[in-house]
């Protein structure tokens, strides 16, 4: 028998907040993609710089933290928070959830958190949402390009630095994060490739580019490289819920415009 779920808690945020609710389009014909099974690519990966150097880590961990501190005060955060806490989109996470109380937390593709300020955004909003929700539980973090000097950070953050690349190409066995935010498309079509071929997608919550905007810039761009390396997200629209952030600053414009909140159902379901 399941454990009972814990609640899910939002703190004492409020249940007002909009979301831009993303809609099916409709007599468009549904596009195939063939469904062939994906090879097995998990490459072991160490960092290319492998020397720590201490001094970056603790100058590093005194950027993030004011990073964090100015974001959490930001009308951004308290407008994102509240978009999560929305009834209907809380729902969305419930319902991923299930019976499960806490929902494990895969990043790829966070960029140089010691180079830009963007995936420090990023990597904040993330942070500020581990301590903010009790359903979420422990962050994997990945991206090729990450130092060694940016792993012991993100170790001593508490996230567990994967030492295998997995290509994107996860299957959720159960209720998982993606947080991508502004990655390519080739690495959210291998997500979705591996989950639809396991029939995990219901397992799945994304964070990251807009699909609606794939599919309006396939439909006006037809010979566009983005039609190819997008084959499962434009053919995946269907089964998805979307629900697109609000940028109510220009300081966080950069990091997060054109970001969507993406929920799916099993294409075997439908």
């Amino acid at each position: 028998m399941a454990a009972s779920a814990k609640p899910l808690t939002v703190g004492n945020c409020s249940l007002n907040g909009e979301w831009t609710v993303v809609g099916r389009r409709r007599g468009k014909q549904r596009r195939y993609v063939p469904r062939i099974k994906l090879p097995e690519v998990r490459e072991a990966w160490t960092p290319a710089d492998t020397n720590i150097d201490t001094e970056r880590v603790s100058k590093l961990l005194q950027k993030l933290e004011i990073c964090m501190k100015r974001m959490e005060t930001s009308q951004f955060y308290r407008r994102f928070v509240e978009q999560i806490a929305n009834s209907e989109s809380f729902n969305c996470f419930r319902r991923v959830l299930g019976s499960e109380s806490e929902m494990q937390v895969v990043v790829y593709g966070i960029g140089s958190i010691d180079s830009y300020e963007t995936p420090r955004l990023q990597l904040s909003l993330l942070l500020l949402m581990k301590r903010k929700f009790s359903w979420m539980g422990g962050i994997e973090v990945f991206d090729p390009i990450l130092s060694a000097t940016e792993s012991q950070v993100l170790q001593a953050l508490g996230c567990y630095v994967l030492s295998v690349n997995e290509q994107g190409r996860r299957c959720a066995l159960k209720p998982t994060l993606f947080y991508m935010p502004h990655c390519e498309a080739e690495l959210y079509d291998n997500l979705l490739h591996a989950n639809q071929e396991a029939a995990t997608l219901k397992n799945v919550v994304l964070f990251g580019n807009s699909f609606e905007t794939y599919e309006e810039y396939a439909s006006a761009i037809r010979n566009s490289s983005i039609v190819h390396s997008a084959g499962h997200i434009l053919a995946l629209k269907k089964f998805t819920c979307e629900y697109k952030i609000q940028i109510v600053s220009d300081d966080y414009f950069k990091a997060f415009h054109d970001s969507s909140w993406h929920f799916f159902s099993n294409v075997h379901d439908a």
